[in-house]
C-alpha cells in the first residue's frame, strides 16, 4: 500500500496530502468516482496518532457515507454513552452512539479503503510546496528522504492535519499557533474492564480550561488524556500570546482528583509513552481555498473546540472537498461553493466555542449535570448536542441557565 515515490507518476485528476480520515475521505469519494487519485502521508501506514480515538455519531455517519462503518464497528469498542463527570463528582451518562478505536487502526481501515476504491498510496513522502503557474496551483513539490520530484494535478487537497508547516508552505495559514493542545497515553488494565464502560469526560479545576478523558478501547486498553483549550488564546495587550502549560502536570493533577483514573494508571501498564498533540479548532487558522487547492480536515479546523473532537468533522470535510471536484463547475464557481458549505458549517462551530466556558468553569459542569438529575428533558438536549440534533449553546446561554432553573 505504501508505495516507493520512483513509481510516482507524472500527473494525476487530484493529488491528496495527508491520508488520515480527511484525506482518506476525499480519495474514497473520488476515487470511487472514477477520477485517477494520488494520496500521500509522510509516514508509513499504519502509524500512530495521537487522538482520543471516539468515534460520536457525526464520525458513525461519515464512516456510513464512506462504506466502512462496518468494518470500523467490528474492530471497534462499541459503547451507548459518555459519562460526565463533575468537580463534585456528580456524574450524568448521556446516550449516545459511540464507539473508540485507536487512530493506527482506524486511519488504516480508512486508507485501504481508498486504495481498494482505486486512489495510489505513496508514503512516506513530504509535501514541500505547491507548484504554481499563472496564480494557480497546479500540482506539488514532494520529497522522499533526498529526492524531490513534482506531481502535476488538477486540484490539490490539503488535508494535512493539525501542524501547519504544509499549510504555511502552500500560503494557506492564517494562524501557526494551535487552538488547544492534547496528552494522551494507552494503558491496559484488565482489571478495569467493565468499571470503566462508557467514555468519560470529566471536569475539574485542576484540569481547567480543559478537561480529562478515559475511553475504553478493545483488549482491556484504555485511551487516557488530558485536553486543553484555547491553549495559545490568552490576550496580553489586545494580542494573541501562548499560554504557559505543563500538560503532563495536567496529567498528573487529572490522577490525583479522579480515583478512576488513578487506579488505571497505578494497576495498569502504560503502552509507549505519553504523547501530546495540538488541535486546530472553529474553522479557523486557514483560507480554504485558493485558484487549484482546497484545505480540508483539521487543516481547516474542523476539530471542536469544547469537546476536542475532531474525526467525524475531518471525514465530512473531505466528502464535502470531494463532492466540490465531482461537481464539475468552473474553477471560481467550484471555490465559492466549497467554502460555503464550510461556512455553512462555522454557526455550529462557534456554538462549541461558547460552550468552553465548561472548561474554563468547571462549576458549570456540577450545574449540568444537578440539574439533569432532576431533569430527563435535559439528558435528553445533551444526547442531541452529542448527536447533532440541538445546539451546544443552549446549554450554557444566559436562556440556558434561566432554563436550568425554570424549565
Amino acid at each position: 500500500m505504501n508505495l516507493g515515490i520512483e513509481t510516482l507518476p507524472g500527473s494525476c485528476d487530484v493529488l491528496v496530502v495527508g491520508a488520515g480520515p480527511a484525506g482518506s475521505a476525499v480519495a474514497i469519494t473520488l476515487a470511487r468516482a472514477g477520477h485517477d487519485v494520488v494520496l500521500f502521508d509522510q509516514h508509513v501506514f499504519p502509524r500512530d496518532k495521537i487522538c482520543g480515538d471516539g468515534l460520536i455519531p457525526d464520525a458513525h455517519n461519515a464512516l456510513r457515507k464512506l462504506g466502512v462503518l462496518d468494518e470500523v464497528m467490528a474492530q471497534a469498542q462499541p459503547s451507548g454513552f459518555v459519562g460526565c463527570i463533575g468537580p463534585r463528582g456528580g456524574r450524568i451518562d448521556v446516550p449516545g452512539a459511540l464507539a473508540v478505536l485507536p487512530r493506527k487502526e482506524f486511519d488504516l481501515i480508512l486508507c485501504r479503503a481508498a486504495v481498494a476504491a482505486g486512489a495510489r498510496m505513496f508514503a512516506p513522502v513530504r509535501f514541500m510546496a505547491p507548484i504554481e503557474s499563472n496564480g494557480v496551483v497546479v500540482g506539488a513539490a514532494l520529497q522522499h528522504r533526498q529526492t524531490t520530484r513534482a506531481l502535476l494535478a488538477r486540484w490539490v487537497v490539503l488535508a494535512s492535519g493539525a501542524v501547519p508547516q504544509a499549510l504555511m508552505a502552500a500560503g494557506m495559514s492564517t494562524r501557526a499557533t494551535p487552538s488547544g493542545v492534547a496528552l494522551r497515553g494507552y494503558v491496559k488494565n484488565e482489571a478495569m474492564v467493565g468499571r470503566i464502560d462508557k467514555l468519560e469526560v470529566v471536569w475539574h479545576r485542576a484540569v481547567a480550561p480543559g478537561y480529562g478523558w478515559i475511553f475504553p478501547c478493545p483488549n482491556g486498553v484504555f485511551n487516557i488524556g488530558v485536553g486543553i483549550s484555547d491553549s495559545h488564546n490568552t490576550t496580553r495587550g489586545g494580542k494573541l500570546a501562548k499560554r504557559e502549560l505543563n500538560l503532563r502536570q495536567v496529567m498528573d493533577d487529572f490522577k490525583r482528583v479522579y480515583a478512576p483514573a488513578r487506579a488505571l494508571m497505578e494497576g495498569g501498564t502504560l503502552l509507549g509513552a505519553m504523547k501530546g498533540a495540538p488541535l486546530r479548532c472553529t474553522l479557523e487558522g486557514a483560507r480554504f481555498t485558493r485558484p487549484g487547492l482546497l484545505v480540508s480536515g483539521e487543516a481547516a479546523g474542523s476539530t471542536y473546540a469544547f469537546t476536542g473532537e475532531g474525526i467525524g468533522k475531518a471525514m465530512e470535510t473531505g466528502i464535502l472537498a470531494a463532492e466540490a471536484v465531482l461537481g464539475g463547475a468552473p474553477e471560481a464557481q467550484l471555490r465559492e461553493g466549497y467554502e460555503a458549505k464550510l461556512l455553512a458549517l462555522k454557526p455550529r462551530f462557534d456554538l462549541y466555542q461558547r460552550a468552553n466556558s465548561v472548561n474554563r468553569h468547571p462549576w458549570l459542569a456540577d450545574l449540568l449535570i444537578w440539574r439533569a438529575k432532576k431533569n430527563p428533558g435535559l439528558v435528553r438536549r445533551m444526547s442531541g448536542v452529542l448527536n447533532e440534533t440541538s445546539n451546544p449553546g443552549n446549554l450554557v446561554s444566559f436562556k440556558g441557565f434561566h432554563r436550568l432553573f425554570l424549565g
